[in-house]
């Protein structure tokens, strides 16, 4: 999963990105509200962590803009504020969650794996495509009824392809879902393949058809029919 955190404290924004790092997610970090409106102009995310108290603007403010337009991600509030009105402001205005500072991260993470559990009920908890099982919450993979050992990242490459059937995926496109906008700063995104020739193989070696056919000079395509 892909995050964006909105804290002014760098302290607790090193530390929560750390955190989250060690648990394979990916995580942005903006201290500001016109960082964040300019993050979510250009990039989706799984879920926003969200604080309220920013130095150029409302984080309330930033709730709505993302309100307006629509953009589908689950949002946690955290802020220092722990007035119940507070709390139900934040929630009225669209957000998931509220945690109030200080807090452990354990518990951060508990809020986001429970926000986004209820964001994908239990009949959008399976992906089957032809003889590939994929359980969303359980974040593993069944080739013919067997499990096969991703990575995280492996795991989210299929993720991407399985979403996006039938589409020429370019290599920067799919570093940047798995990594973040962090690879615009990269020479060169040729880990890519690396990542992709073991998921192929590991399908395969389970008895799986390979589904990926690639485009020269472009990127990669995920067909629905298979090679």
């Amino acid at each position: 999963m892909k995050f964006l955190l909105v804290e002014d404290h760098a302290d607790l924004a090193k530390s929560i990105t750390s955190y989250l790092g060690k648990e394979n997610y990916i995580c942005e970090w903006v201290n500001s509200f016109d960082a964040a409106r300019e993050k979510l102009s250009l990039y989706s995310y799984d879920c926003i962590l969200l604080d309220i108290m920013l130095p150029d603007g409302d984080g309330i403010d930033l709730l709505k803009l993302i309100q307006k337009k629509e953009i589908d991600s689950s949002i946690i509030i955290i802020s220092a504020q722990n007035s119940l009105d507070f709390k139900v402001k934040g929630l009225d205005e669209g957000a998931d969650d509220f945690i109030t500072k200080p807090f452990p991260l354990p518990e951060l993470h508990s809020r986001i794996k429970a926000v986004m559990r209820r964001k994908s009920p239990e009949k959008n908890k399976f992906i089957v495509f032809e003889e590939i099982t994929v359980d969303l919450l359980a974040q593993e993979c069944l080739v013919n009824g067997k499990k096969i050992n991703l990575t995280r990242k492996e795991f989210n490459l299929l993720l991407f392809f399985l979403n996006n059937q039938n589409r020429m995926l370019s290599r920067q496109a799919i570093a940047t879902h798995l990594w973040g906008d962090y690879t615009d700063n990269l020479d060169s995104v040729d880990f890519v393949y690396q990542h992709l020739k073991n998921l192929r193989k590991k399908i395969v070696d389970a008895g799986g058809k390979d589904y990926v056919s690639t485009v020269y000079g472009f990127g990669y395509k995920w067909n629905d029919s298979g090679k």
